[in-house]
């Protein structure tokens, strides 16, 4: 596993991160990108715990992501089947495993403020936390894609499914956009990721 993990985390991070995988029964998967999750945790009929993360994230985020799933496997052990996926007993199990690695040999500086912040009440995902979407983002391999709070009002932008959708106001911390196929309202997290659709015209002189 050490081999492996060296290609997704910080190298200084792989001795804690080994120490917290040591269970017999605990399985990780690195998976190809899926759009809607950069991991999941889930119990298999067999009695074994199975640990899933995207490949393509960068290191800091897969570090992060790979702890907050595992923290779903600790509160399971500590606290039983019966709690909140998100609720304060995986809250207080993220926050005590991820602190040894909220230091500067681990991640940027610019990030540890940021990270702090978040881990006073960690969200089900770190993508609802803006800021520190936006801040973790700068690691990521370039792509063409925009993000919402980005996009011009009254502009249409495209999403990865090839759903096409106009962009709206903005409400107290989401977007409202518009399905132009069906005339649905939709609300946006501003640090979602769109394609920003380029009319046929364009460019043409």
């Amino acid at each position: 596993m050490q081999d492996v993990l060296q290609n997704y985390i910080p190298e200084i991070a792989i001795p804690q991160v080994l120490k917290l995988l040591e269970h017999d029964n605990l399985v990780v998967k690195i998976k190809n990108e899926r759009k809607t999750r950069h991991g999941d945790y889930k119990r298999l009929p067999n009695g074994k715990h199975q640990i899933t993360v995207n490949s393509n994230l960068n290191t800091y985020r897969f570090l992060i992501t790979l702890i907050h799933e595992v923290a779903h496997f600790e509160a399971y052990k500590t606290y039983g089947r019966f709690i909140k996926p998100h609720g304060i007993e995986w809250k207080r199990t993220f926050q005590h495993l991820m602190l040894p690695f909220l230091n500067p040999g681990i991640f940027p500086d610019h990030l540890l403020p940021l990270l702090a912040k978040h881990f006073r009440n960690p969200k089900a995902s770190s993508d609802t936390d803006v800021n520190l979407a936006l801040a973790l983002k700068q690691f990521d391999e370039p792509n063409n894609k925009t993000y919402i709070f980005e996009v011009p009002l009254g502009s249409t932008f495209k999403l990865y499914n090839g759903k096409v959708f106009k962009m709206g106001q903005k409400r107290v911390k989401r977007f409202e956009c518009i399905e132009v196929k069906t005339g649905k309202l939709y609300l946006f997290n501003p640090n979602a990721e769109v394609e920003i659709e380029i009319p046929a015209s364009a460019g043409i002189s």
